[in-house]
């Protein structure tokens, strides 16, 4: 077992990878020039809890000589740690409002929406409980309100899914969806923003699962393709 990798890794990212790899598996092993999280066999397998495109060339890489399982985690529920400021006895913790869901991860896929076409590429969604904490830091211009998130915790792993296939995606599209949509039809059917069903939208159709056919107005009107709605 190679721990190559470990010391600046966060808590959210180690909790995840103990509890993903079995007992059998490898974790932290050097291929091709990259570290990977768990060898499971001749499948590598990479947690991704930021951004895709820091991983890109990476995954590209990788995918082309091995089975590659990409998993990525989203909060359904997350509580908020705040430590408590200079002067302040306890931290001050709440529960968000905010409920993450599934479709979350077409905010990230659109830096290699193509690659689930890859028989070698894989993407798992785990929905997780968290806690985030934060820390308060008001010289920091990035900071929300004087606050910084300083590391994320896994509380539970609630729920998994498997997308293997770009028709696995496409089984997220609505039933209800009209045969010509745009993406704010496709916003309001799923109750999401619409910056997320734009997103969703490009990446379906660099996998090939809608089609766009034509505009409405200012707005491009896509279509499932027909052996995509047959599945539905």
């Amino acid at each position: 077992m190679n721990r190559i990798g470990e010391l600046n890794e966060q808590p959210l990212h180690a909790a995840l990878k103990a509890w993903y790899a079995d007992a059998e598996d490898c974790v932290e092993v050097a291929v091709d020039g990259y570290v990977i999280d768990i060898v499971r066999g001749n499948c590598l397998v990479e947690i991704q809890t930021g951004n895709f495109s820091a991983i890109k060339r990476k995954i590209l890489s990788l995918v082309e000589q091995h089975p590659v399982r990409l998993v990525y985690p989203i909060a359904r529920e997350k509580w908020l740690l705040k430590l408590p400021k200079e002067g302040q006895d306890a931290p001050q913790r709440r529960k968000s409002p905010k409920r993450g869901r599934v479709e979350e991860v077409f905010g990230e896929l659109v830096s290699f929406p193509q690659l689930l076409k890859a028989d070698n590429f894989s993407l798992e969604v785990v929905m997780i409980q968290e806690e985030e904490v934060r820390r308060y830091a008001n010289n920091k211009r990035w900071a929300r309100n004087g606050w910084m998130t300083v590391e994320r915790r896994l509380l539970k792993v609630v729920e998994r899914s498997l997308f293997s296939h770009p028709a696995d995606m496409g089984a997220l599209l609505p039933p209800d969806l009209p045969r010509a949509f745009t993406t704010a039809d496709l916003a309001q059917t799923l109750s999401i923003p619409r910056r997320l069903a734009q997103k969703m939208a490009y990446c379906l159709r660099e996998m090939g699962i809608i089609v766009q056919i034509g505009k409405r107005g200012r707005a491009y009107l896509y279509s499932v393709m027909s052996k995509t709605r047959e599945n539905l």
